[in-house]
């Protein structure tokens, strides 16, 4: 099925050797320019195509790194792991996705990447943060980087730090005047949801602004999630003028919620969400954010776990900033 290099060699009339060298990326001047030049011709004519296991044979490492996803209906989990994937290659390694669902659990996820003998592993699993078998997977030698913390192994990550996303969220709303403000969380067991309610909590604090449980809901991550806590929030108290949102999945469904029970946005209620995924900008009113450097993320991790794979030492835990994104879903309360 496959073009060999005994079959590039023997078109090109040299040794395998030879061949070798020129394909394999040896320097130029160890074969002469002319002979360079036809074993070229003849690979491209068989079209021949690396043999990336056999090279991977000769130095003992795969060249491919294995990526440990959740879900990738999460927009934001897809988007770490495309630029982990595209920043992996032009490391010139190939990255290995084994999906963690219903019947496959993290540690198998785990082993069949390392039946494959990848170099190392990125993990992108937000709902595992607390799985003990993905930390008893994890825990040996092999190069690991994180963008979730993973329990029981000792695994360095990079993220974002989302005390000061809670505390962007508060503090925008507080500076236009708003004092009744309701949020609407994600799973409250995730650590990100935890960092998130410091940060909001003791921003209002600050400013001397109550934050009842009643104006607390939890919701799961989806934007039917976030109308049906955005309903209950509003039955709670419906005296709130600002909710933030803990993602922008769940804001679509907020603004859903707060347009079927009567109010202006963002006159009534102002609305801030997190992540900046691409429709913020498109929603009706556009969606004032926290944005989240996802893609960037995706490729810190990948460029660290290359570094690692190669003997470099790398951070324990790696930051990068988030950032306000202000539209049109805030105003001052009652403004016109």
């Amino acid at each position: 099925m496959y073009v060999s290099l005994r079959d590039v060699a023997a078109r090109s009339g040299v040794s395998f050797q030879t061949a070798s060298k020129v394909l394999n990326g040896g320097r130029e001047g160890v074969v002469s320019p002319s002979t360079r030049e036809r074993i070229l011709r003849a690979a491209a004519e068989l079209g021949y195509v690396p043999n990336a296991m056999a090279r991977g044979l000769v130095r003992q490492a795969s060249v491919t790194v294995g990526v440990v996803a959740d879900d990738f209906s999460d927009l934001a989990v897809s988007q770490f792991v495309l630029a982990a994937q595209r920043a992996a290659a032009s490391r010139g390694h190939a990255a290995l996705i084994s999906s963690v669902h219903a019947n496959i659990d993290a540690g198998l996820a785990v082993r069949k990447l390392l039946e494959y003998r990848v170099d190392g592993i990125l993990v992108a699993a937000p709902t595992l943060e607390d799985d003990p078998a993905l930390g008893a997977a994890l825990r040996g030698p092999l190069p690991v980087v994180s963008i979730n913390r993973v329990t029981g192994a000792t695994v360095p990550t990079i993220g974002s730090d989302h005390t000061v996303t809670g505390t962007l969220a508060a503090e925008h709303l507080l500076e236009l005047g708003h004092r009744r403000i309701g949020t609407v969380t994600g799973t409250r067991t995730r650590q990100v949801v935890r960092a998130r309610m410091r940060g909001f909590r003791a921003a209002l604090r600050a400013a001397d602004v109550e934050l009842p449980e009643r104006r607390i809901v939890e919701a799961d991550w989806t934007s039917e999630g976030g109308w049906a806590a955005t309903h209950r929030l509003l039955d709670a108290d419906p005296t709130i003028t600002a909710v933030f949102v803990h993602n922008d999945t769940m804001a679509v469904g907020a603004l859903k919620a707060l347009h079927e029970s009567g109010r202006r946005l963002p006159a009534d209620c102002s609305v801030v969400g997190c992540d900046d995924l691409s429709f913020a900008g498109y929603l009706v009113p556009p969606l004032t954010t926290v944005r989240i450097p996802f893609q960037e993320t995706g490729e810190r991790a990948a460029t660290l776990l290359v570094d690692r794979i190669g003997g470099k030492e790398i951070p324990q835990r790696d930051l990068l900033p988030v950032e306000l994104i202000v539209r049109e879903s805030t105003s001052p309360p009652g403004s016109r």
